[in-house]
This record gives structure tokens, C-alpha cells and sequence, in this order.
């Protein structure tokens, strides 16, 4: 599963790693190319309430196969578009592959492994998922480079479609494992009632605002505002995000070791977002207004900070929902913590034609952090397993 999404990753954000040559080689005004950039979320954020569903009713580990093969197949015709339209539709194409990611692989985890291990768990799959941009960013960069634009993305579509060989040995295990598992399912409302989940959500939507700022953007303010070259650019962004990456498995594997030693997870988890809410908002600023060395620091104190509240973004709903809740909640969570990615790089690629910088994205950036803190720490009142069964007890009394 780290795997998968470690090629989600790859995938989704070759267009940001082309972005600048794609535009020259197209003549796509930064406009346009933010609409490009955020059209993958147009289908990705919507998509994932039905996705949750399907993995709950059908089984989540064939909607992941299913996801990724369309994914991949949208990735490697990418690489042949040479119109606007095309790329729109394509970019529409991958976001509903790739929407099957977080629903499907947040119901394994919240079936076979331990509320103690959640930390642990989700901190390897965030290190797959983030360790994305990173062999996404360099080695697209020097594809691109050596190459041109289209070759990254046929060779990172036809690899993805390897990753169904494996899965479809270990497949089976995990449906049984998840039919072992199973309990009586909430309802829709059951679930859509609970101020926890509008708080996992407004969370995810402040925390994602600005990665997926950063993941669209990052590769063209490092080229045109701070002067990188691609080789250059590609070096950079990949350590960031290599730093993003480490930092969510060492912050999974700290929360569970926290955990072992009868820490509380309501204060470990909520510690650790809103350290990171914070900061990122003091690292927005410094990158929009600090000197280039500043700014160069700021980029790698924000990546760590990003990294280490990512294992807690899933933890705390498949904690929260449990076994029965879990695909139906993440998909809602991932809906609508998404919609940053419709949002995000459209609004960046304005404000830049607008004043012909990114001072104002990152100050806009940093505004939409502070809102995290308001999502993960006051309307998730306690983190702990939701008693479904009282739940429903109540609402069939009151009927």
C-alpha cells in the first residue's frame, strides 16, 4: 500500500515537475496552467465519497487495482497530448484513478492493525506517498532534461501498472483479513453527524491548501522567482520533499512509542498538528518575504513540519471511525480536505499573472493554515474510537 501511493504520488505530480517546459512547448498562459494543475482535483475530491463506499461494499483491495489502472493509463497518454483539452481531460482521468488511494488503503489499516500501531502504520505510508515527489521531482527532472517533457510520463506510467503483479498475490490475504474484521456498519448519518469528522476534514482542507500549493507550485517559483535551474530546481525539491518524507516516519513511529509508554493519544496526535500548523504559517511568511537563504531554510523547515503531522492525518480518523467507518470517513475527510487542490493551484497561477510574483500565494497560504488548528484540536473534542452501537441506539430511540 506505501507502494501505491507512493506511485499516486509520482504520477500526480509530474505536471508540476513539466510545468515550466509544458507551458513553453505549448504556449499555456500561467492561467491555464493552473487550471491544468488543479483539474486533477476536480474529480479527485469529488470521487472520493462514492470510492469509500465502493471499498467498503466491494472490497477495497480491487478498487485500488482498478484505480491505479486507470490512473497509470491516463499518466502514459499525457505524455502523447499536444492541446489544452487534452491535457484537461486527462489530468480529469487521473484524479478519479488515483481517488481510490487514501478510502481503499485507510480501510485496510483501520481492519488488520492495532489503534497502537496506527502511528507506526500510517507513518510508512506516508513515507511512500511523500518519498513520491521525490524520485518524482529528479528523476522527471533529468528525464525531462536529457529527453523532453513527454518521456517522464510514459516511463512513469508504464511502471506503475507493474505494481499489479504484487498485489495481486497479497490480495486475497487482505480481503480475508478485512472480512475477519467486519462489524456492523454505521449509517451515512450516523457518520455525517459527528463534529469529529468536520474537524478531520477542515484539518486536512488547511493542511493540504498548502501542500498542494507547494506540490504545484514549487518547481516554478524555484526556476522564475529564486532563479534555479531545472537541474538545479530538480535537486532542491527533492530533498524537501526527501526531508518530508523521513519526517513522517520517524513522527508515525515517536506517536506509537509516545503511545507504548501510556501516553494519551489525543495529546500526542493533537501536539504534533498543532506544532505543525504553526509553523508552517511562520515558514509561508519567511518564504514570501526573507531573503533567499531564509526563504531556502524556511522551504526545508516546512517540509519537515508538513511530514511530521502526516501520520496523524489518517491515524486520527481510522481512530475515530474504526473498522466499520473507516472507508466511508476518509473518502468524505479526503473530499473535502481535497477541494485545496481545485482551489490551490488555480488561485496561485492568478495571484502570479496578477503581480508577476508569489509574495501574496504564500501569505494567502499561510492564512489557510492557521485554520487547521481550529480543525484538529477544538472540533475533534477527544480522540478515541466513536461507540457506533450507542450511536445507533440513540438515533433508534429518538425515532
Amino acid at each position: 500500500m506505501a507502494t501505491l501511493l507512493f506511485i499516486n504520488y509520482v504520477d500526480r505530480g509530474s505536471l508540476s515537475t513539466a510545468a515550466h517546459l509544458v507551458q513553453g512547448d505549448l504556449g499555456l498562459t500561467y492561467t491555464q496552467m493552473g487550471i491544468l494543475l488543479s483539474a486533477f482535483s476536480w474529480t479527485y475530491a469529488w470521487t472520493q465519497i462514492p470510492v469509500g463506499w465502493l471499498a467498503e461494499r466491494y472490497g477495497a483491495h480491487l478498487i485500488l487495482a482498478a484505480g491505479l489502472t486507470l490512473w497509470a493509463s491516463a499518466t502514459i497518454l499525457i505524455g502523447f497530448a499536444h492541446s489544452f483539452a487534452m491535457l484537461l481531460v486527462l489530468r480529469l482521468l487521473l484524479g478519479l484513478g488515483e481517488s481510490a488511494g487514501f478510502p481503499g488503503v485507510a480501510k485496510i489499516l483501520a481492519a488488520i492493525v492495532p489503534a497502537k500501531g496506527l502511528g507506526t502504520a500510517n507513518g510508512i505510508i506516508a513515507l511512500g506517498y511523500l518519498s513520491g515527489p521525490v524520485v518524482g521531482t529528479l528523476a522527471g527532472g533529468l528525464l525531462m532534461a536529457s529527453f523532453g517533457w513527454r518521456s517522464a510520463f510514459w516511463v512513469f506510467g508504464g511502471l506503475s501498472l507493474l505494481w499489479l503483479l504484487p498485489w495481486s498475490r497479497v490480495g486475497g490475504q487482505v480481503r480475508t483479513a478485512v472480512l475477519a474484521s467486519k462489524e456492523e456498519s454505521p449509517t451515512w448519518w450516523m457518520i455525517l453527524k459527528q463534529p469529529s469528522l468536520w474537524g478531520t476534514s477542515l484539518g486536512l482542507f488547511s493542511s493540504n491548501y498548502v501542500f498542494y500549493f507547494m506540490l504545484a507550485w514549487l518547481p516554478s517559483y524555484l526556476q522564475t522567482e529564486r532563479g534555479f535551474s531545472i537541474i538545479d530546481m530538480a535537486w532542491v525539491a527533492t530533498s524537501a520533499y526527501m526531508v518530508n518524507a523521513l519526517s513522517a516516519f520517524l513522527a508515525g513511529w515517536g506517536v506509537d512509542k509516545y503511545l507504548a509508554r501510556g501516553g494519551s493519544a489525543n495529546v500526542g496526535y493533537k501536539s504534533v498538528m498543532a506544532v505543525a500548523h504553526v509553523g508552517s504559517v511562520i515558514c509561508m511568511l519567511a518564504m514570501a518575504l526573507g531573503s533567499p537563504t531564509v526563504a531556502l531554510v524556511s522551504l526545508f523547515v516546512y517540509q519537515s513540519l508538513c511530514g511530521a503531522s502526516s501520520p496523524g492525518v489518517y491515524a486520527m480518523s481510522e481512530i475515530l471511525a474504526g473498522p466499520p467507518a473507516s472507508g466511508r470517513w476518509v473518502g468524505i475527510q479526503n473530499s473535502l480536505g481535497n477541494l485545496p487542490g481545485i482551489i490551490a493551484p488555480w488561485l496561485t497561477g492568478y495571484i502570479i499573472q496578477s503581480t508577476g510574483h508569489y509574495t501574496n500565494a504564500f501569505v494567502v497560504a499561510a492564512g489557510v493554515s492557521m485554520l487547521g488548528l481550529i480543525g484538529w484540536i477544538w472540533m475533534v473534542p477527544r480522540l478515541a474510537e466513536l461507540d457506533w452501537a450507542k450511536a445507533a441506539s440513540g438515533s433508534a430511540a429518538r425515532a
